[in-house]
């Protein structure tokens, strides 16, 4: 049994990512209805707006889940609202989940924390988590300045606990998943490859930008302060990166970049996947096509291991 299925109610254990802002209805219903797990984001800081969101996502009968940055949120009002929404699934991210578990739990809810390293996810493993999602430095968005690549945290955390990993950064396709699959994941989450889909609702100039970087084309920024991004090369993030820091302005602009395509307006932020992406396609294409490339690999493995041969 995939206990990320189990847990989600998904058909496919692949999870959209909670970008703020963009991870919102159009997106979520999308994915879900193409057989993975949308999910709605809350990071915006738009209560009303998000709170909205969730009801009409709920309405669709759809499975999806919601994700509480708990170092973004500045009240309960959010967490209140979701353990009486009938939500399910719920990701937890940006700062401790201990104080969220609880109530969370006795809503039925299921929790999985987002974590960067191995000690965060014994923290959460000790404090009862139900799963975790395994965020590597490859990712796109706010990451941890210490990068470790997802395939070796996956191997560390599934050394230490045993409980269920989606496994996030790095991953866009089927080659990714069965990678990621090979190394004690359940599930995967996509950011990138989603921004970059049919129905995402960001402007097509950072859809494009995405389709046309290399895998070089981001950078870690702000790694001596708070918080840490990974975002898409450009002039303004080229400044950042030589300066070192970020300016306090820095994400001032970033709607205009996610919805008017002012790709200078604020960092573009993408993880290191847009090398691998060259083509917007929609929601169930993505989703159809990984899940078929994750059993044709996995089948030719098994076949290797089934011979006891190695190629």
């Amino acid at each position: 049994m995939n206990r990320v299925l189990a847990h989600t109610g998904a058909k496919y254990p692949i999870v959209q990512a909670p970008m703020g802002w963009i991870a919102r209805r159009a997106l979520a219903s999308a994915v879900s209805r193409a057989g993975g797990l949308g999910i709605i984001e809350t990071s915006s800081g738009e209560t009303a707006n998000c709170q909205a969101e969730i009801t009409a996502m709920a309405a669709l009968g759809l499975p999806f889940g919601v994700n509480l940055p708990i170092r973004f949120l500045s009240d309960d009002a959010m967490l209140k609202f979701v353990c009486t929404s009938g939500v399910k699934f719920v990701t937890t991210s940006a700062g401790s989940p201990s104080k969220f578990i609880a109530p969370l739990h006795d809503a039925g809810i299921t929790v999985y924390h987002a974590v960067p390293t191995v000690d965060a996810a014994m923290k959460c493993v000790d404090a009862g988590i139900d799963g975790l999602v395994v965020e590597g430095g490859e990712g796109g968005g706010f990451k941890s300045p210490e990068e470790v690549s997802t395939l070796v945290l996956l191997q560390a955390i599934r050394a230490r606990a045993d409980v269920p990993m989606i496994a996030a950064g790095g991953i866009c396709d089927g080659r990714g998943m069965a990678a990621a699959f090979a190394c004690g994941a359940e599930g995967i989450q996509m950011g990138t490859r989603f921004v970059s889909c049919t129905e995402s609702p960001v402007h097509a100039n950072y859809k494009n930008a995405i389709v046309s970087a290399k895998e070089t084309g981001t950078w870690l920024l702000n790694t001596k302060a708070s918080p840490c991004i990974r975002a898409l090369k450009s002039e303004r993030t080229r400044l950042i990166h030589d300066a070192g820091l970020m300016p306090p302005d820095t994400f001032k602009g970033i709607q205009d970049v996610y919805f008017g395509g002012n790709m200078e307006a604020a960092p573009a932020l993408a993880g290191q996947t847009v090398g691998l992406i060259d083509e917007i396609k929609s929601a169930q294409d993505i989703i159809e096509r990984t899940v078929a490339e994750f059993f044709a690999i996995t089948a030719r493995l098994g076949a290797l291991a089934s011979a006891r041969a190695f190629g």
